[in-house]
């Protein structure tokens, strides 16, 4: 099985296939709760694809033998509208981290570990665009403890630790009942 982490740029049809809303009509995130909650669902899927068309994009696509597979929404925290605001999830610093704040795998891919390989594809593609430092608002988990996927989308301390991310701080936030924490990875400068 050959894994290919790609970024978003140029890439909008695998970007909709992973995240899109395919229902006429239907309602869905496509990736804007942090970006910019405000844009009305009529108006997220050219809002994407126009971020898809120009540098350094929105985020990675990961491909399983090329065939698009999981998304992870990656970019300066100071383009996430949300998070510039937030009440629950701290600034560690005055330096514009680069965030990652999603994670989306296609059912037919889970329970392969794709979430390690987007997120190591997530810190490349912010290195490579002169990020500095990189983080996470995943959840705290303990041990074995599973995690739903409505929950899991923002990923969990575990996975972000194995990728060499130390915890910086607490919030008061939670996602699925579940407390979250800033994750921190240095990657340059």
């Amino acid at each position: 099985m050959a894994i290919e982490v790609l970024p978003a740029v140029g890439r909008y049809d695998d970007f909709f296939e992973v995240v899109g809303v395919k229902k006429p009509g239907g309602a869905g995130c496509w990736c804007m709760a942090y970006r910019d909650s405000r844009v009305p669902n009529e108006g997220r899927a050219q809002y994407m694809r126009d971020e898809c068309a120009t540098e350094p994009g929105p985020g990675v696509l990961a491909y399983v033998d090329g065939e698009v597979a999981g998304w992870c929404s990656v970019a300066p925290r100071s383009t996430y509208r949300r998070l510039m605001s937030s009440r629950t999830i701290p600034f560690v610093d005055d330096r514009d981290a680069w965030s990652i704040v999603c994670f989306v795998v296609r059912p037919a891919f889970r329970r392969g570990g794709l979430m390690h390989e987007l997120l190591e594809g997530a810190v490349a593609h912010a290195a490579a665009h002169g990020a500095e430092v990189v983080e996470g608002y995943p959840i705290s988990i303990d041990g074995g403890d599973r995690v739903d996927v409505i929950s899991g989308y923002v990923g969990t301390s575990r996975l972000f630790e194995a990728a060499g991310f130390s915890q910086a701080s607490v919030t008061t936030g939670h996602s699925g009942g579940r407390p979250r924490v800033v994750m921190r990875r240095e990657v340059g400068g």
